[in-house]
């Protein structure tokens, strides 16, 4: 492959050159060659090297720990990799049960008689707060969605909140019964359809972003896990209904 400059490789791994910059003085990742004017140029090896680094940097190891462990001449970029997938999918499940946690939260607080158990209240935190997740979705879809979002779901009462949840799951069962049939399918489309009605009780949606909820059933596997328990195919049935759904309006 032809060489990256530092720019173009802070640029593709989200990092900042300032951050290249230091790795290259601490050796933990070393530019492959410079050039004349001292300016660094990096190679497919030095970009496996970064990925490491920042997988690790996700697992919440320091630097020296991630530069000791990359030095050792008994690394194994493959079986890290598989550690790192590993870890990821226990992370996963966690994400999932927080997500479950949240749900079972919401509704406790609006109930004036069930109470939550403590425990019951912190299932699946680690070090990770619900705050984080919050800004990751504004981060994704905006402060002014998710701000609408929590307004909406608070403005429900317990029953009410059951109902959405429990409505949401009798279209996934429904649509598992169909999954055999192509997304353009009148019976999938109206299944779909009150998909759609259910999601714009939890926010406004709109049909670009309707479309891009169901690439992010597929893509990010928190939400991928939470479809596939009913079917190991119904994100990407649903990603394909929701597709097929959009571009009829």
């Amino acid at each position: 492959m032809d060489k990256i400059s530092v720019n173009k490789l802070a640029k593709i791994a989200g990092v900042s050159v300032r951050t290249l910059h230091h790795y290259d003085e601490i050796g933990l990742l070393k530019p492959s060659l410079r050039s004349d004017t001292n300016y660094r140029y990096y190679y497919e090896t030095e970009l496996l090297r970064l990925q490491q680094i920042l997988f690790y940097k996700e697992l919440d190891l320091s630097l020296s720990q991630i530069k000791d462990i990359l030095d050792d001449p008994n690394f194994d970029v493959l079986q890290a990799l598989h550690s790192h997938k590993a870890e990821l999918k226990k992370r996963r499940d966690r994400f999932a049960e927080l997500l479950l946690t949240i749900d079972k939260t919401i509704i406790n607080l609006k109930s004036k008689t069930k109470k939550m158990d403590h425990e019951e209240m912190y299932k699946g935190f680690g070090k990770e707060q619900g705050k984080a997740y919050r800004k990751e979705s504004a981060e994704k879809w905006g402060e002014e969605i998710v701000a609408g979002s929590e307004k909406k779901i608070l403005a429900m009462d317990k029953k009410e909140w059951k109902d959405l949840l429990q409505q949401a799951e009798d279209i996934n069962k429904a649509l598992v019964k169909l999954i055999k049939l192509k997304p353009d399918d009148k019976k999938v489309q109206t299944l779909i359809k009150q998909h759609f009605e259910i999601t714009g009780k939890y926010f406004d949606v709109t049909y670009e972003i309707y479309r891009n909820l169901g690439i992010m059933y597929v893509e990010d596997e928190r939400f991928k896990a939470n479809y596939d328990k009913h079917h190991p195919k119904l994100a990407e049935f649903l990603r394909d209904g929701i597709d097929v759904f959009c571009k009829e309006k």
